[in-house]
């Protein structure tokens, strides 16, 4: 899909970061691949706070570095999704989250961007050196399933997480 493209959170798109995130707030749907988006209010310190993830600084003990895009429309240079890439995979990430969470703003879903969006981060998986990406959705979320089958995803097992209290499938995606 040329015509969107993946891009790191800037100031350009503060505003647009803002947005999407009240849009999800008001839809009461979950902020996957956003990062710190749900609890930081003010897109500037969001834009900071990805900066930080990405180069490992003041995370967590229970995070990775992470690289965190936005997936911008170019037609009208609107934010439709984000997607984060987490360098490697702890014990926690390679049992529930995978290598990738993504998600597209409520107002964008079932046009095809969660697709093109997870098919434009590949190669820059590939270029961090990971050979097999993991990638986890919800059991009852047939759409992302779909996204992930049509990048190449194979099914390995599903487990329980039982913070979420939710059964993920899991697959892998050969680079």
């Amino acid at each position: 899909m040329k015509e969107c493209f993946l891009i790191r959170p800037c100031s350009e798109y503060a505003e647009e970061i803002a947005q999407y995130r009240q849009e999800f707030l008001a839809a009461g749907s979950s902020m996957d691949g956003t990062g710190p988006l749900r609890k930081t209010e003010d897109p500037h310190a969001y834009i900071k706070a990805c900066e930080k993830s990405e180069k490992g600084e003041n995370l967590p003990s229970s995070y990775v570095p992470a690289t965190q895009f936005l997936f911008i429309r170019r037609a009208d240079n609107r934010l439709v999704g984000m997607l984060q890439v987490r360098h490697y995979l702890n014990e926690h990430l390679l049992r529930f989250g995978g290598h990738i969470g993504y998600s597209v703003r409520p107002s964008e879903r079932r046009r095809g961007y969660a697709k093109a969006m997870l098919q434009a981060a590949l190669p820059f998986c590939r270029e961090m050196g990971i050979k097999k990406v993991l990638i986890t959705c919800d059991e009852n979320n047939p759409a992302s399933e779909k996204t992930i089958l049509a990048n190449g995803g194979k099914y390995e097992s599903t487990a329980y997480e039982p913070d979420e209290k939710i059964n993920l499938k899991r697959f892998w995606i050969e680079l």
